[in-house]
């Protein structure tokens, strides 16, 4: 890694399933913070209350181990916690849903040294509600962040894995890491982009590895083949995590580096 004094790192941890998510959270996190040492902590809240939504109580558990929580969809799914969004500005909901819902789309959060960090939440379209344009939203929500700080970090929370890749393209040189969320699947096509915005199409979840996608199996299974609706509960059978830590120049803003983390114990894997 480069000199502290040139660059500052962000560690960012994909969407957090239910308890066992935030469980393993706080066990591999000090492992990254001492590995890496970032001055930012970032991670997708989005599924963080029993594998779909966020409360008050969960939030502020979670704002002990991270500097803000982004989210997508599922983040309405906690009647409880819609209020939460119009008092925590370190948790986000996607920028483009429609003018009038609860929360923010963006925030600031600055370290102890007084470096500031741009968050801005967005959601896709394609397979998915058809809110307001998340490359238009970008636009207007880049332009306001970077009146303030160069470093931006965008979580585009989305099916479709061209549309993820469309908007790391269409914002690179302006925000620093386009970061891709939803599928709870850990892709493996991380690089800089060469107007030097850090890219992956998804960074995957902290959860349970024998699961599917961070849910009990059986339950999914016979979602499938039932084709009925069920009620879905995260699985916990062994620990799993992937994150991306992320090198940015503070100066211009730009990503010199991305790198993918996978960690798993307790039988993962077996």
């Amino acid at each position: 890694m480069r000199d502290k004094k040139d660059t500052f790192g962000i560690l960012f941890i994909g969407d957090i399933i239910g308890r066992p998510g935030r469980s393993v959270l706080r066990r591999f996190l000090p492992g990254l913070r001492a590995k890496y040492q970032p001055a930012f902590v970032l991670a997708n809240g989005e599924n963080a209350a029993g594998g779909a939504g966020i409360t008050a109580e969960i939030g502020k558990d979670l704002f002990v181990e991270v500097d803000a929580l982004t989210s997508g969809n599922h983040i309405w799914d906690k009647k409880e916690g819609i209020s939460y969004l119009d008092k925590e500005t370190r948790l986000l909901r996607p920028a483009n849903y429609p003018a009038g819902n609860p929360g923010r789309g963006a925030t600031i959060v600055t370290d102890a040294d007084g470096r500031k960090l741009g968050v801005l939440s967005l959601q896709g379209r394609v397979f998915m509600e058809p809110i307001d344009d998340p490359f238009r939203t970008a636009d207007a929500e880049v332009e306001k962040l970077a009146k303030e700080t160069k470093a931006i970090i965008v979580d585009f929370h989305a099916e479709a894995t061209s549309e993820k890749c469309a908007l790391g393209w269409y914002l690179d040189g302006r925000v620093s890491a386009v970061i891709g969320t939803h599928t709870h699947v850990p892709t493996a096509d991380e690089r800089v982009l060469p107007g030097g915005t850090a890219y992956i199409t998804d960074v995957g979840m902290a959860g349970a590895w024998n699961s599917v996608i961070g849910i009990k199996r059986e339950q999914s299974i016979e979602k499938f083949l039932s084709g009925r609706p069920m009620r879905f509960e995260p699985s916990n059978e062994g620990s799993f995590l992937s994150a991306v830590f992320i090198e940015i120049d503070p100066a211009t803003g730009r990503a010199h580096s991305i790198v993918r983390e996978v960690l798993a114990e307790d039988g993962a894997g077996e």
